[in-house]
C-alpha cells in the first residue's frame, strides 16, 4: 500500500511541476525576490557556509544564497524545474541536480544550513517525515534548518478565505499539510524551532537547530 501511494506521488508530482517549470520562475520567482533575500538575513548564515536548498524548483532561493557569496546545491525532485535553474544559473558557486528530497545524495553531516522553502505542503506526510529525516543527517549538529511554507491566519474568516485560495491552486496535497501540526513533527525528528515570522498573512519562516 505505501509503495503504492509512493509511486502515486511521484507521478502526480513530476506530471505537476513538467506543467509549471515554463513559467514558475517568472509568476514566483522574480516577484519573490524581496522575500527570499528577507530569508537569507533572517538565517544568517556565517561566512563560508554549506548550503543546501531542497526542493529548489527553478532555483529562487538558491540564487539568494548565491549572491552572498555562499556555497549552495540546489536539488528537486523534477528534472523540467531543474533544467530551467541550470538555464538561468551565473554563479560559480551554485550547483544545481536532479535528487529526491527522501534520499539525498550528500554525506552525513556535510552542510552548515538546510532549507526549504514552499515544498512540504507539496508532500504527503509519509514522504514529508522522510524529507525531514534526510534534511536532519546531511546537516551538521547543531546547523540551522530554516523552512518557509504556508500558515493561516488566527481571523476564522482571512482563514477561510486564504484556506480557499491557496487550495485552488496548490497539489492535493496542501489540505493535509495545512491542517497537521508541522511543529511538533519537526520536534519528533530533533528539529528546535528557534524563531517563528510571519509572512504577509499567508505563510511563515522558522529559523530552526538540528539538535540530533
Amino acid at each position: 500500500m505505501i509503495e503504492k501511494m509512493n509511486e502515486e506521488y511521484y507521478s502526480y508530482i513530476k506530471k505537476w511541476f513538467k506543467k509549471e517549470a515554463g513559467y514558475y520562475h517568472i509568476l514566483v520567482d522574480i516577484p519573490s525576490s524581496r522575500l527570499r533575500d528577507k530569508f537569507v538575513n533572517i538565517v544568517n548564515a556565517k561566512k563560508g557556509s554549506r548550503i543546501l536548498d531542497v526542493a529548489t524548483g527553478t532555483g529562487g532561493q538558491a540564487f539568494a544564497f548565491a549572491r552572498k557569496g555562499y556555497d549552495v546545491v540546489g536539488v528537486d525532485l523534477s528534472e523540467d524545474m531543474v533544467k530551467v535553474a541550470n538555464s538561468l544559473n551565473r554563479y560559480k558557486n551554485l550547483k544545481f541536480r536532479v535528487a529526491d528530497a527522501t534520499s539525498l545524495p550528500f554525506e552525513n553531516n556535510y552542510f552548515d544550513v538546510c532549507c526549504i522553502c514552499l515544498a512540504l505542503h507539496d508532500m504527503p506526510l509519509a514522504i514529508r517525515k522522510k524529507a525531514l529525516e534526510e534534511m536532519v543527517r546531511v546537516i551538521k549538529p547543531r546547523g540551522i534548518i530554516a523552512i518557509f511554507d504556508y500558515s493561516l491566519p488566527k481571523n476564522k474568516i482571512l482563514r477561510y478565505l486564504v484556506y480557499y485560495l491557496v487550495k485552488s491552486h496548490e497539489t492535493k496535497y496542501y489540505p493535509e499539510f495545512i491542517k497537521s501540526n508541522l511543529k511538533v513533527l519537526l520536534r519528533k525528528h530533533g528539529i528546535k524551532v528557534e524563531k517563528e515570522i510571519p509572512i504577509l498573512g499567508f505563510g511563515k519562516i522558522l529559523k530552526c537547530l538540528n539538535e540530533k
